[in-house]
């Protein structure tokens, strides 16, 4: 079965919208998204470090152990909120593709995890693995705000 929005659809319908306007939810995701990108910022700073000088490696990885956390609760969350407003947990065709693509996020940062946690993977290998995971969060970040600016500038979204 084929999910997909279409420019003619409206990302939410008005009962959607009135679900999103009045669910805490909506304020939890309006936290936690600027939380997990000012964590991300802050934590790439210090993965590039680390991969450049050598130095830093512990306070980086506790930065990627904390985006790694923030995503996991910005994910659950976000279901939540999928299910108040659209009536099913993920992959509402509305953002049926941002929620696959951010499983690919997820699984980026779990791989970092199982790495790290396992003894797996060398420091070197984690930190690249961690700025793979955040290129890829990049691009998830950045699907989400074109549906979102979209959406307010004319309930229109571009699948």
């Amino acid at each position: 079965m084929e999910h997909h929005v279409t420019t003619s659809s409206a990302l939410y319908t008005p009962q959607q919208r009135a679900r999103r306007d009045a669910t805490i939810w909506t304020v939890v995701q309006g936290v936690l998204a600027p939380l997990q990108f000012l964590v991300f910022a802050v934590s790439l700073v210090l993965v590039l470090r680390y991969l450049l000088t050598g130095d830093g490696y512990a306070i980086a990885t506790a930065s990627v152990v904390l985006k790694t956390a923030i995503l996991y609760l910005i994910m659950i969350t976000g279901a939540i909120w999928e299910k108040v407003v659209f009536g099913q947990y993920l992959f509402a065709p509305a953002f049926f593709w941002e929620d696959v693509f951010s499983f690919g996020v997820i699984a980026l940062h779990t791989l970092y995890l199982v790495g790290l946690f396992s003894g797996a993977m060398t420091p070197q290998a984690l930190m690249i693995t961690a700025l793979l995971a955040y290129g890829a969060y990049v691009i998830n970040a950045v699907q989400f705000l074109l549906k979102l600016r979209a959406a307010r500038l004319g309930g229109q979204v571009v699948s």
